[in-house]
């Protein structure tokens, strides 16, 4: 046997301890331990992590800060639709970081949240197959909406000039501009009740619009021009044309316009109004003169309640297929604006077709011309004519 104190560690000084020292139990529970450590560490990955939260930049562009203060440095630069996650809830403010790992602070109010988010994701996927009644061009950058009307929730930023497709429209009430505050009310006077119908409420047109890039949402009806050609702009007559679909294509050598082919359109017109409960009250069709070398007027038909959109049929390129098309119209007064969602609920209504032979129009449906289906305003005209 070797002496005890020729196991002394040269460096420590110290004696290690023989193992016959440990008693049997200790030796059992050094394995127990370590498994439990092990099983801690593994459950740790059973536990729920936090819900990620994301805020998206409904703002033209900003910039995120070092800090909240008067005097801050800028981090980043963030446009309009990106996604940022939250970090961290301020007074007025979101500490927030980039898909780039950027983190600084914004403005709450220059952001939406994810729920409104949704909403814009669920036009796009309930609104993504549905048939485009006309185009327009935007006059002026605009925000998307959730909904009709100014106080609705908006994201992207649309820009100036761009073509859209219209899909549906809808009228609801304008708000009230602020006014000063009102005079003092002067003594009531006794006078007789008169029954008098309530003023009509300042309504304001609305479209749900697509873009290029699939996006749906809401934009004013004011901020857009329907793609009209401007060869049959100058025609309207003081009127709104709300589509111009093209029938058929004529040749004139004398014509400045590519291919010395002409086209020829119908038109659907309609007041310069909003919250009307039609689309259009007029239908024109427009031919060319290869004499005189310009548009004129083959058929009007006038004093309609119709709706969008309409079906057009085009001639084919040999003239062997007569151009059609065929619009819906109310034949009774139950139109009217919803008042849940500002769209139009036209009643009953029939399909009105017509047939063009040459530069005359025929009327091909079974139905008569609707006299029924008069706009409200061409009624209240032939009521004063009659008492007059």
């Amino acid at each position: 046997m070797y002496p005890l104190k020729s196991l002394r560690n040269q460096k420590t000084g110290l004696n290690p301890v023989p193992m016959h020292h440990f008693s049997p139990l200790s030796r059992r529970l050094s394995p127990c331990l370590l498994l439990g450590v092990l099983l801690l560490q593994g459950c740790g990955r059973f536990v729920p992590h936090p819900t990620r939260e994301y805020v998206y930049v409904w703002a033209r562009g900003t910039y995120l800060r070092d800090r909240v203060a008067a005097v801050s440095n800028r981090v980043a630069e963030v446009v309009n639709g990106q996604r940022l996650q939250v970090v961290e809830h301020g007074r007025r403010f979101l500490k927030v970081r980039t898909d780039r790992g950027e983190v600084g602070w914004i403005e709450e109010h220059g952001v939406i949240d994810q729920q409104v988010y949704d909403k814009f994701a669920q036009l796009e996927k309930t609104n993504a197959s549905d048939p485009v009644i006309a185009t327009a061009v935007l006059r002026d950058d605009y925000w998307l909406r959730d909904a009709p009307g100014r106080t609705s929730d908006r994201f992207l930023l649309l820009p100036e000039n761009d073509k859209l497709q219209l899909l549906m429209r809808a009228s609801v009430p304008k708000p009230d501009a602020p006014q000063a505050l009102p005079l003092p009310a002067e003594k009531p006077v006794t006078r007789t009740k008169v029954d008098t119908p309530p003023p009509p409420s300042n309504l304001e047109d609305y479209w749900l619009i697509r873009d290029s890039s699939g996006h749906v949402g809401w934009v004013r009806a004011r901020t857009l021009d329907e793609d009209v050609p401007d060869a049959i702009a100058g025609l309207a007559e003081g009127q709104k044309i709300v589509g111009a679909y093209v029938l058929r294509k004529v040749y004139d050598s004398g014509a400045n316009v590519a291919g010395d082919q002409v086209p020829e359109y119908v038109a659907f017109l309609a007041p310069w109004k909003d919250g009307l409960p039609y689309d259009f009250d007029q239908v024109r069709v427009f031919t060319w003169n290869t004499k005189k070398h310009r548009y004129e007027t083959a058929y009007r038909e006038r004093n309609l309640a119709g709706y969008l959109p309409v079906s057009v049929t085009e001639a084919s390129a040999s003239n062997q297929q007569t151009p059609t098309f065929s619009f819906r119209v109310a034949t009774s007064d139950q139109m009217a604006l919803d008042p849940q969602t500002g769209t139009v609920k036209p009643g009953e209504t029939v399909v009105e077709s017509f047939r063009m032979d040459g530069v005359v129009v025929h009327r091909t449906s079974d139905q008569p011309p609707t006299i029924a289906a008069r706009a409200p305003h061409h009624r209240e005209k032939s009521r004063q004519k009659q008492r007059g």
